[in-house]
């Protein structure tokens, strides 16, 4: 361990060193990926200033080939660590350029998706990882302007950092090239090719606004950007800096690693989030896109210094999502958000104890509880002075690096609030402010009233029964209405029916689905009025709906099989559970062999672990299903490798499947043997 430590500090140092010796000023990037070989080859130029004597510069290439490097139009030796490029000859004090060729089959960072119309090529650069796919810095303090090229095949759409300024057209390939005006971090830069169509914007103050989605998806711009341009315009204005790079795009693709990544310009989201009119009502993009976009200002236009300070990057853009869907949804939604994080904060704060200000602080931390840290602020200097604040702190430190007393400086020269205080509370200690935030929480009539009928957790149900029945008529939020169907969730249907008719009778689509998600077997007398469900504009209320209603009756006198033939819902949901539905009933061969097509690519992840799952629940494990588990298990989320290595490792407990298993090695690929022999002889 103490080795380790001094191993970081080391690297720390020398990284420190490097950029207080060497200023690299801008980048040159001509690249070509190969999806048939999922590799990356290309040209680099830099521009670099020499401001000290030093030994050795260094960039960062994680396992690459690098050739024909040259300083000042001169070769120069090198040595490739695997790990960097180090160069120790032919540069002088002052500018300096440098010119070599890479070539990288990268295991992580850049990840090829699909094939031929469906293929795309994206890359999710989070932290420290760009110098996997292209020679960069994993140090965020030292900033770039990153101009980059790209050639592929001429059908393609490519989307890189910065605005784009020509296309050449060859008998082989498409080039396209980007251009930045501005320095940033190596983690912010990304590439996206796909088959995609776009649609153009300008915000309020001018900025062009660039929405893709894939080509298929070419029906869902309204509802998966819906409120984007309104976004874009209120924090602009509430930041009260304008937006600091000259376009912002977004773009979701296929089998993301997380919900969003803030690429410089050019924001990568999950597919998931792209959906139609009822799939907005499930889930929407809104937050995540919000989030991102509060990025460009926090994040990529001042970058936390050191990862202890990164609250400075997920705190902001947390609170300023919350803020941003305060301006669409009002007020209580927003108190209500708050709420449930502080309710979560609360439980957590039983075993996360590390504080904000610490580079092992968990992620809830850095974004829930960096953001309730900034209401605090917030609701103790007045909006007036945090927004000053703000403001003064991303002007000053733009295009550069900074530290929390950065920030909390600003503050103190705007205010006699006692900041010391509230970085030891808030910042500095690993204690939750209980009492700070019941405080604050408790103002809002509508969480005061919430908060009531959550203290009636444990009253006995004919106590409050008469309660619940007056706010359950009444226009009480839809959240405490949600919160009494979940509180009684225990109570036998025959005591409690009454209340969940008038439950179904509010026509809220949440609460409604509160109802179905709340209850086993439906009552016969009740089959009627659960049946309406199947009609929500909420595909999560149909499936759940869909599910209870054919393990209640069957399939009988309502035909839920036929109903449902045709129904394809949000990440084909509703299409999964009718086929689930369907082998219930009859278990017919081209039943199963349908389910067992959504395990495989080019489904999502997402997809094909549920369809695996119902296999699975099924005991419908055949070949093609066990090769499909063992294909998950070599997927590059890792989400998805964690369900499929323990679905494996549950399977091969049975000797049976083991044997099943073993047989596979003669008829897989390459990869799918190597995989089973790995599980086999763990």
């Amino acid at each position: 361990m103490i080795r380790f430590l001094l191993a970081l500090f080391f690297i720390n140092l020398s990284f420190a060193q490097q950029i207080d010796k060497v200023d690299f000023i801008k980048c040159d990037a001509f690249l070509s990926p190969n999806a048939s070989t999922k590799s990356i080859f290309g040209k680099i130029i830099y521009e670099f200033n020499v401001i000290k004597p030093i030994d050795t510069i260094k960039i960062d290439a994680i396992n690459m080939e690098i050739s024909e490097v040259k300083i000042n139009n001169q070769y120069v030796k090198f040595n490739n660590s695997g790990k960097s490029l180090n160069l120790y000859e032919g540069f002088n004090k002052g500018k300096n350029v440098l010119i070599f060729n890479f070539a990288a089959t990268p295991k992580q960072t850049l990840y090829f998706n699909g094939e031929n119309e469906n293929l795309q090529i994206w890359t999710q650069g989070q932290g420290k990882y760009t110098s996997h796919w292209l020679p960069s810095f994993d140090d965020v303090n030292e900033k770039v302007i990153f101009n980059l090229s790209v050639a592929y095949i001429e059908n393609y759409d490519f989307i890189l950092n910065g605005n784009f300024k020509k296309s050449i057209l060859t008998e082989t390939s498409n080039i396209k090239y980007f251009q930045m005006q501005k320095p940033m971090s190596s983690y912010l830069v990304m590439l996206a090719i796909g088959n995609f169509v776009k649609k153009e914007e300008k915000s309020k103050s001018g900025t062009p606004l660039e929405f893709y989605l894939d080509a298929k998806d070419s029906d869902k711009f309204e509802t998966t950007y819906k409120y984007s341009k309104e976004m874009f315009d209120y924090l602009e204005q509430e930041i009260g800096v304008k937006y600091p790079w000259e376009i912002y795009r977004q773009i979701p693709v296929r089998d993301f690693l997380y919900a969003g990544m803030e690429n410089t310009t050019s924001t990568i989201f999950s597919q998931d989030f792209v959906v139609d009119e009822i799939g907005f009502n499930d889930k929407k993009y809104m937050n995540v896109n919000a989030h991102e976009l509060a990025h460009q200002w926090f994040g990529n236009l001042v970058t936390a210094k050191e990862p202890k300070h990164h609250w400075l990057q997920e705190g902001f853009a947390t609170y300023y999502a919350l803020l941003t869907e305060q301006s669409i949804f009002g007020e209580d939604y927003f108190q209500h958000q708050l709420y449930e994080i502080a309710t979560e904060l609360k439980e957590a704060s039983k075993y996360d104890t590390i504080p904000i200000m610490n580079e092992k602080a968990s992620s809830l931390s850095f974004y829930k509880k960096g953001a309730w840290a900034l209401h605090v602020l917030k609701t103790n200097i007045g909006d007036k002075n945090f927004k000053k604040a703000v403001k003064n702190y991303l002007k000053k430190h733009q295009y550069k690096n900074a530290t929390t007393d950065d920030f909390l400086n600003e503050v103190r020269k705007i205010s006699s609030y006692d900041v010391e205080k509230f970085k030891r509370n808030w910042l500095e200690s690993g204690e939750l402010q209980r009492n700070e935030i019941s405080e604050i929480i408790s103002k809002n009539e509508f969480i005061k009233q919430l908060i009531r009928v959550d203290q009636l957790k444990d009253i006995h149900y004919e106590k409050k029964k008469q309660y619940f029945e007056l706010l359950l008529k009444s226009n009480a939020n839809s959240v405490i209405k949600q919160e009494i169907v979940n509180q009684i969730v225990d109570v036998p249907m025959e005591l409690k029916q009454d209340l969940m008719l008038l439950a179904l009778q509010t026509n809220d689509l949440k609460v409604r689905q509160a109802v179905i998600e709340t209850t086993g077997k439906i009552p016969t007398d009740l089959r009627e009025i659960y049946e309406t469900l199947l009609n929500d504009k909420s595909y999560i209320t149909r499936e759940l709906a869909l599910l209870r209603l054919f393990q209640s009756f069957g399939n009988t006198e309502t035909n839920y099989i036929e109903l449902s033939k045709n129904w394809e819902g949000l990440n084909y949901n509703l299409k999964l559970v009718h086929l689930l539905i369907s082998l219930l009933h009859d278990k017919k061969e081209t039943t199963f062999l349908e389910l067992v097509n959504y395990t495989k690519s080019p489904y999502e992840a997402v997809v094909r672990e549920k369809a695996l799952e119902m296999l699975l629940a099924l005991n419908l494990v055949s070949d093609d299903v066990l090769l499909s588990v063992i294909d998950l298990s070599l997927h590059h989320k890792w989400q998805t490798v964690k369900f499929a290595k323990t679905a494996i490792r549950q399977l091969i407990t049975n000797e049976n499947y083991r044997k099943q298993l073993e047989n596979l090695k003669t008829k897989g690929t390459e990869n799918q043997k190597n995989r089973i022999d790995y599980f086999l002889n763990e």
